[in-house]
């Protein structure tokens, strides 16, 4: 049975086990699901695939996030270039304090850029996101429609990052056997990429996820902005000043001629970050209450432009592309 969890009760993520298992096992009874990549199951919500730790936190967020109209939220599918977004994003709006490369020599970008839905796994979310001041420059993986509520009510800045789903796929595999959840051993490179292919992934079908962002910014163009991910590393430059436009941050003359904006690129660059010292160890948890973790140089694998030419053949890549022109080319989006 399909079930919206908008009936159910809130998802507490503190309180007894009893209550939490109780509420888990309503979750699982309740919608369809399909087997997991590196848990036992994927459950689908809202017509996208999740994990139950994701789907805690997504249910969470859509009860309790509240929007301000001055947010800056960047949501993408995994694997798109988020954390590069994140970097620059943050280092746009810090650029006029000093030492902003400072923060990325201590701190991985998504320290810097939390995620709203797995704020549920912190001690008092609410009160956490709350207390941030504006403008808040938080992160999310949840699809357009899916977002909480307040995000449409409010007018607030969207910037989502899309790529090739050949190297999404493939940067998602290599993610996948990096990540710490569960005790289940990570599903095959077969068995992910059908899946993939037929919509079951964390959060897919990818199509439908970054489609729904498109269309909000071809209707919502001061709203909400769509970066393509070839276009960043074509013209770095060229993309994060349409991206400062955008958030109402432009680089003025001055600032270029001073090598601002040049500073930007190099050190958000992904060769830059992989080599700094608080990406090359350490852990990054999903939450401090959080069982699911990951190695904070899982974040940098290679990040370039059609990488998998490496690892897919041509009938995989071939039957990719038949989806996304099937899916995408009437709307306009293309790779």
């Amino acid at each position: 049975m399909d079930r919206d969890l908008s009936s159910l009760e809130a998802v507490e993520v503190e309180g007894s086990d009893e209550r939490t298992q109780h509420v888990q096992e309503e979750l699982m009874s309740s919608l369809p699901r399909a087997k997991g990549w590196i848990t036992d199951h994927f459950y689908e919500y809202q017509d996208f695939w999740y994990d139950m730790h994701f789907l805690r936190g997504v249910i969470w967020a859509q009860q309790h996030f509240e929007a301000r109209p001055s947010d800056i939220l960047l949501a993408t599918f995994p694997k798109t270039g988020l954390t590069w977004l994140k970097a620059l994003t943050y280092s746009i709006l810090n650029r006029e304090r000093d030492g902003f490369e400072h923060a990325f020599a201590v701190k991985n970008p998504h320290e810097c850029v939390p995620y709203i839905e797995f704020h549920a796994y912190e001690k008092d979310p609410v009160s956490s996101l709350g207390s941030m001041p504006s403008p808040r420059l938080l992160s999310t993986h949840l699809p357009y429609g899916s977002l909480p509520e307040t995000v449409h009510r409010s007018g607030c800045k969207i910037v989502c990052i899309v790529r090739d789903p050949k190297d999404v796929f493939v940067s998602m595999m290599s993610f996948v056997g990096r990540l710490t959840l569960m005790n289940s051993p990570p599903v095959s490179w077969y068995e992910a990429f059908e899946s993939f292919c037929e919509g079951v992934s964390l959060v897919g079908p990818f199509w439908d996820h970054i489609l729904g962002y498109w269309k909000a910014s071809l209707e919502h163009p001061k709203n909400v902005l769509v970066v393509k991910y070839e276009d960043l590393k074509r013209d770095t430059s060229e993309q994060v000043r349409r991206l400062a436009d955008f958030l109402g941050r432009p680089f003025s003359s001055e600032e270029i001629e001073k090598g601002i904006l040049c500073n930007i690129v190099y050190t958000c660059s992904i060769d830059n970050l992989k080599n700094m010292d608080a990406n090359k160890c350490g852990v990054f948890h999903f939450g401090a209450l959080s069982s699911a973790s990951v190695e904070k140089s899982a974040y940098f694998r290679r990040g370039e432009v059609g990488d998998w030419k490496n690892h897919l053949s041509v009938e995989m890549a071939e039957r990719l592309d038949e989806i996304t022109k099937r899916k995408l080319d009437s709307h306009g989006l293309t790779f």
